[in-house]
């Protein structure tokens, strides 16, 4: 766990020079985080508009910058258009680092994520403690996981927090594991409004798991614990924003603040994106770790060996990634690729491992793979660091020979034309096939470790 753990946080770190843009350190939605994580650390509040009016943002964003939101009162208080839970987890770090301070924090908690990733494989799957850390260890060294571990984005935490309420459902649910389940369930919501979805299949899975254990009184005592939290949740964000979610101050959703997903969403057009999320020639995350793929052969073979747990891994994903499809404005935005996906991936990252520990052929497969993509984030970061590319605006034009290579058989979804659709046709009949092999090839589930040990 220490060596993914330094792996994670290292590979997260490396990049923490990286500019996001040409004209700043940090772009997008990154400065309104720090904004807010400076208010809260100096003034315990949500308003940011003296800090901007003192131009607090010049160090990380060098370039004016745009509040993103629209005054509330006479008094001009401006609260940004985004959940409260990672500023305040960066109060304390960008109070005591400034914004490299709370990039480090980010990459130290990529690094827990590692860790926990393999804890999770070893004692909840049995996955064999090789394979586990090869498994781990080459995703939390690649894309997106060790860029969004230098990012300010809650993408990392939220995926820390998908791995615990995974961790705990495939625990015994113990007082502990009950508390723990709450907690990382309550937290998503509070980091972004769109991780709603995978909080509810969480919960869901949760309560289902206990009332059909007959512990009818613990299912009913979590869902009292998570309507509570809910009503909590709702009061808050009326009080602080005016609106269920926190795109009701934004000066971009003029219009309603659920038009955020689109005032008009072409669903048949969205669909292409149930495979262009892996593999997009610039968004894909596939482009840039081919080992993405191997999530398709892992996902058919849990889905017929069932192994103890082996919903509490495919109902979260499948929500996370219908979620991405779907209902996300798009897949192609001012941000490192993935961005939709990440708070899903350890569960995808679960499923690969248990897929890679049935044979010693998928483990070489899992490995080489993944060092492609540990290699194309490590070409991407020298090229980042020596200001040739960033890691917003032109990413893509690393002179990473593997990404550079392996994208030309990728569909370009934004660019469209006959082309596009002639690769997207064939990534689906890949796919298909890759189902096919992992329901084919799946073996009888290997019994979980025991758990004794743990009450969490």
């Amino acid at each position: 766990m220490l060596v993914v753990a330094v792996v994670g946080a290292a590979a997260a770190a490396v990049g923490i020079d990286v500019r996001a843009s040409y004209g700043a350190h940090v772009t997008g939605d990154e400065p309104q985080y720090l904004l807010t994580a400076i208010s809260i650390g100096e003034d315990l509040s949500l308003d940011v508009s003296d800090e901007i009016r003192a131009r607090r943002y010049l160090p990380f964003h060098e370039i004016t910058i745009d509040p993103q939101s629209r005054p509330l009162d006479a008094r001009g208080t401006l609260i940004s258009p985004h959940d409260p839970l990672l500023p305040a987890l960066l109060a304390l770090p960008m109070r005591a680092g400034g914004w490299i301070g709370a990039k480090w924090a980010l990459a130290v908690t990529a690094g827990v994520l590692a860790a926990a990733l393999l804890w999770v494989a070893v004692r909840r799957f049995g996955v064999g403690l090789a394979t586990a850390s090869i498994t781990t260890a080459v995703f939390a060294a690649s894309s997106p996981f060790a860029v969004y571990g230098n990012q300010v984005y809650p993408e990392i935490p939220a995926a820390l927090c998908t791995t615990i309420g995974i961790g705990a459902l495939t625990g015994r649910l113990r007082r502990a594991g009950m508390v723990a389940l709450w907690a990382s369930i309550v937290a998503l919501p509070n980091l972004s409004i769109k991780y709603v979805p995978v909080a509810a299949a969480l919960a869901a899975v949760g309560l289902v798991r206990l009332w059909r254990a007959d512990r009818s009184r613990h299912a009913l005592m979590l869902g009292a614990a998570f309507a509570t939290a809910a009503a909590a949740f709702v009061a808050a964000h009326l009080a602080w924003y005016g609106g269920l979610t926190p795109y009701a101050v934004g000066d971009h959703f003029t219009a309603g603040e659920f038009t955020v997903v689109g005032t008009a969403p072409n669903l048949a057009g969205r669909s292409a994106r149930l495979i262009g999320l892996l593999v997009d020639r610039e968004f894909g995350l596939a482009a840039w770790q081919p080992a993405w793929l191997l999530v398709i052969p892992a996902v058919a073979a849990l889905a017929r060996a069932r192994p103890p747990g082996w919903g509490t891994v495919i109902v979260p994903l499948a929500m996370g990634w219908l979620n991405a499809a779907f209902v996300a404005l798009t897949m192609h935005g001012w941000w490192w690729p993935g961005r939709q996906t990440v708070v899903v991936l350890p569960a995808a990252t679960l499923a690969i491992a248990w897929w890679a520990d049935r044979s010693a052929a998928r483990r070489v497969v899992v490995a080489s793979s993944g060092m492609v993509g540990v290699v194309t984030l490590g070409w991407f970061v020298a090229d980042g660091l020596a200001r040739r590319v960033t890691s917003v605006v032109d990413f893509f034009e690393t002179t990473a020979p593997t990404y550079q290579i392996w994208s030309a058989a990728l569909p370009e979804y934004r660019a469209g034309g006959g082309v596009t659709w002639i690769l997207h046709a064939f990534w689906l009949a890949a796919a298909a096939a890759l189902a096919w092999w992992g329901w084919r090839g799946s073996l009888p589930a290997r019994a979980p470790r025991p758990v004794a040990e743990s009450n969490v």
